[in-house]
């Protein structure tokens, strides 16, 4: 079985909180996933992109919740993350977006909310390198999880063998089993960590639970 990695998630409407997640996640953390909203296609937001950083070291997927990439191009391959994850109901054409920043070395995503069919966006996954499963609610912190969106994961695959699979939304001790099993290579956990007594400690043993062969 694949390995998957535990992507603690960063989530935060200003520097100093965002960087008070940042230290609490410093020292234990390998990949992160960090949230960034403009308030186009959510009424949340939160840190702009040019407010991004993360500590030397970390392997960092932005996920960019906006209707309107082009505007945050420039300044996304300035900071050069592991990966930019754009969402399919974007208000413009992601081919080209996606072609710019993998001239500049940065991989490219589609997030696939609820309502969206993989089948429907056959383009835009066939040029991702990461398709990510949103199972939560966009800007915020604890969303549950839909383990039926589980289904998306053959869909994608049967378009796209080779792309990484992520998954967004209510993962806990009580399902990253599932999502282990249930083919995702990429497990982004908000609250399971960051809400946690011992975020250490709450990620040690998600990272643990992902490795059992006993899905039960």
């Amino acid at each position: 079985m694949p390995i998957t990695v535990i992507a603690p998630t960063i989530l935060s409407k200003d520097p100093t909180e965002y960087k008070a997640i940042v230290k609490k996640y410093y020292g234990f953390a390998k990949r992160v996933h960090i949230d960034v909203s403009d308030g186009s296609l959510t009424s949340n937001t939160t840190v702009p992109t040019g407010a991004v950083w993360w500590p030397k070291g970390w392997t960092t997927d932005i996920h960019m919740i906006t209707a309107t990439p082009s505007k945050h191009v420039d300044t996304l391959i300035k900071l050069h993350p592991n990966l930019v994850i754009f969402h399919a109901e974007a208000k413009e054409d992601l081919l080209p977006i996606f072609k710019q920043l993998k001239d500049n070395g940065i991989k490219v995503g589609v997030a696939i909310v609820k309502g969206i069919y993989p089948g429907s966006i056959r383009a835009i996954l066939e040029a991702s390198d990461h398709a990510l499963i949103f199972s939560g609610t966009l800007g915020q912190y604890g969303g549950e999880a839909d383990m039926l969106l589980l289904e998306k994961v053959a869909i994608i695959q049967d378009i796209k063998r080779t792309i990484e699979i992520g998954w967004d939304g209510g993962a806990n001790m009580k399902n990253i089993h599932l999502l282990t099993h249930g083919g995702v290579n990429v497990i982004n956990c908000g609250s399971a960590i960051n809400k946690a007594d011992d975020p250490a400690k709450a990620y040690n043993e998600l990272e643990a639970r992902t490795e059992s062969e006993d899905i039960f």
